[in-house]
């Protein structure tokens, strides 16, 4: 078993580390502090080919695979996890077309996306179907030519800021995973508003809103794969999506670790540095073993859902093990800096405001675990 990366591999994560150091690191802490969106930064991140990570070739993108979109997200989950978070979800929609978009479709859409002229979101959520996704009730009503959407998403990254949504409707009543039917909905269309912008903990960058369509008018060309199947491309992202997750979350426990190090060089107490105390090198010791461990299951899961080979499960695992593990070495970072730590004068407390929504989104870890569980024991009753 090798764990070299690829020439090209290796080329890109250095190529996103030294745009996070130049671009992102330098304003994250003006972002959060200002719920800002670098819309700006987006482009140039275009300009660079990451928008279009998953996109074919043939339609400007990069084709990459898990693994090398791992990296990306990990690299740019250091400077900021709003900005990887966006990223994430934007590539996330892109890959989904390049899967289950026609020809047509594919040409209408990738090229825009890839090229950074339209950024992508996805909408899966609901007030009233969160862990409990197929039971979604946004309506899809089928006309001559096309579908009424009419309800509301909720919790939908970069709500108001995208240009193409992926949506995810009831076409067939019910509560369950049959009857969804996936389309892309273009921003500014009639019958389709944004709702309230989310006030929240952390991800201050990615702003989070709620959707909502009155008798919005969606033509049957915006239709992506067949009638009532939709949930399974939905499935199919969130695989993705986890593995995403999971690097971001060693992205950011990684960036606390070493604020963590070099504060343990520096701070003296005890006319000593705190470094040479047990009780700190214990703590350094543990976050160290912990990250190297969850770098490697992210990548093992990115090698597995490439191979098709129980990614689901694997991404999972990566997910679930990575947000729990960086939500630790987040807080035990703040707790190496001390009062220092809980104060805005370090970036410790913003890692930590941010890394906990990863316990929760792409799926509750609880949802994760349950996921695990089940397919390692088949759904026993």
């Amino acid at each position: 078993m090798k764990f070299d990366l690829t020439d090209e591999q290796a080329d890109i994560r250095a190529l996103v580390r030294n745009f996070t150091e130049q671009e992102i690191t330098p304003n994250a802490e003006r972002w959060d502090e200002q719920n800002y969106f670098p819309r700006e930064v987006f482009a140039r991140l275009a300009d660079l080919g990451l928008q279009g990570l998953s996109a074919p070739e043939a339609y400007g993108g990069l084709a990459l695979n898990h693994l090398s979109e791992a990296l990306v997200y990990e690299e740019l989950a250091k400077g900021d996890m709003g900005t990887a978070v966006g990223l994430a979800v934007h590539n996330m929609v892109t890959g989904a077309l390049a899967r289950s978009a026609d020809a047509e479709q594919q040409q209408r859409w990738l090229p825009l996306l890839a090229s950074g002229q339209r950024f992508g979101a996805f909408s899966l959520s609901e007030a009233d179907s969160g862990s409990d996704a197929a039971s979604l009730q946004c309506r899809a009503t089928e006309q001559v030519d096309g579908y009424l959407i009419n309800g509301s998403k909720q919790w939908v990254t970069s709500g108001g800021e995208a240009d193409l949504y992926l949506l995810l409707a009831r076409s067939q009543a019910g509560r369950t995973a049959e009857g969804i039917t996936c389309f892309v909905v273009e921003k500014g269309i009639p019958g389709f508003t944004f709702g309230k912008l989310e006030r929240k903990m952390g991800l201050h960058s990615s702003p989070t809103r709620e959707l909502l369509f009155s008798d919005c008018f969606v033509p049957i060309q915006n239709r992506i794969g067949e009638a009532n199947q939709g949930f399974k491309i939905a499935l199919a992202a969130l695989d993705g999506g986890r593995v995403n997750v999971g690097a971001i979350a060693v992205g950011v426990a990684q960036a606390a670790f070493e604020t963590a190090c070099t504060y343990a060089r520096e701070r003296e107490q005890f006319a000593h540095p705190i470094g040479t105390f047990q009780g700190i090198q214990f703590l350094l010791a543990d976050m160290a073993m912990k990250i190297e461990a969850a770098r490697l299951l992210v990548y093992k899961a990115a090698y597995q859902l490439d191979a098709q080979q129980q990614g689901g499960l694997y991404a999972s695992m990566a997910k679930c093990f990575a947000s729990d593990m960086a939500m630790e070495v987040t807080t035990n970072a703040i707790q190496v800096l001390g009062g220092a730590g809980y104060v805005r004068d370090y970036p410790t407390e913003r890692y930590m405001r941010d890394i906990k929504v990863a316990q929760i989104f792409e799926g509750a870890n609880q949802i994760q675990r349950i996921i695990i569980a089940r397919t390692l024991l088949g759904n026993l009753r």
